[in-house]
């Protein structure tokens, strides 16, 4: 046990380390000519520059097939950059350990349109697994994830199964979960693709919120008609290029 204790304490002043390297002003998320090349040859990414503010709110667009999951990915670490160098929340991934990836992933609250939610375990237990994987106390798990079911509207399903709730319902049950350990980041691929129009708006909104105070978004969706609408940076990938983005737009204007 001690032994496993002493491992932790090191990657996390290796991480610490890492954070505090002095270095300019570079965004809680920043692309350096980043590129992912697949088996065959294939460009799911193709030398991205991008950088996005620490507490800015942005939507990333595009047709099927774009590149918008393969970003999120490798800010995730799901994946890792072909070439080019891929910065976030002040660390260099180019240069992480295997073994500190996990210690990265507890600082992002990733949102999928599947829910990945654990149809066995009931809501508050779902939402409680990250912290329950971090060694977290019991009643200090109580709290935050009753705050974060509070805070998406469903602290009076805490104990219903998933299987019970809409679609909607199991939406926000993911963000919920993504959001209790209280992550600077947070990344959403599709996370209304499955919604009607009104439930769409309503987590388009959610997201808003937690962006108000002051935690930084990216949502990949392909719905521009709803995200037009919201008066957000927007970037549009076509075939693994950013060829538009709104934030540059404004600036030449």
């Amino acid at each position: 046990m001690n032994s496993v204790s002493a491992a932790k304490r090191r990657l996390a002043a290796d991480l610490k380390r890492e954070r505090e390297r002095p270095r300019g002003d570079t965004g809680i998320i920043h692309f350096d000519n980043v590129s992912k090349y697949y088996p065959g040859g294939h460009a799911g990414l193709n030398q991205i520059d991008l950088t996005l503010a620490a507490g800015e709110m942005a939507f990333l667009t595009g047709h099927s097939g774009a590149g918008k999951s393969t970003l999120l990915k490798l800010i995730g670490l799901l994946e890792r950059p072909s070439a080019g160098q891929l910065r976030v929340l002040t660390r260099n991934l180019n240069r992480l350990g295997k073994r500190q990836i996990p210690w990265h992933r507890r600082e992002i609250g990733m949102i999928f349109q599947d829910n990945r939610l654990l149809f066995d375990r009931s809501v508050f237990d779902n939402v409680a697994l990250p912290l329950v994987i971090q060694g977290i106390g019991h009643r200090e798990i109580g709290k935050r994830v009753r705050a974060a079911l509070d805070k998406t509207g469903l602290l009076h399903k805490e104990k219903a199964a998933p299987v019970t709730l809409s679609g909607g319902e199991q939406q926000r049950v993911g963000i919920a979960r993504a959001v209790v350990g209280r992550p600077p980041l947070i990344l959403a691929d599709e996370p209304t693709g499955n919604l009607d129009p009104q439930l769409s708006r309503d987590i388009m909104r959610l997201f808003d919120q937690f962006n108000q105070v002051g935690v930084s978004v990216l949502i990949a969706s392909h719905d521009i008609e709803l995200i037009s609408t919201l008066g957000k940076r927007i970037l549009v990938l076509e075939e693994g290029r950013l060829v538009y983005d709104t934030a540059t737009e404004q600036r030449d204007a």
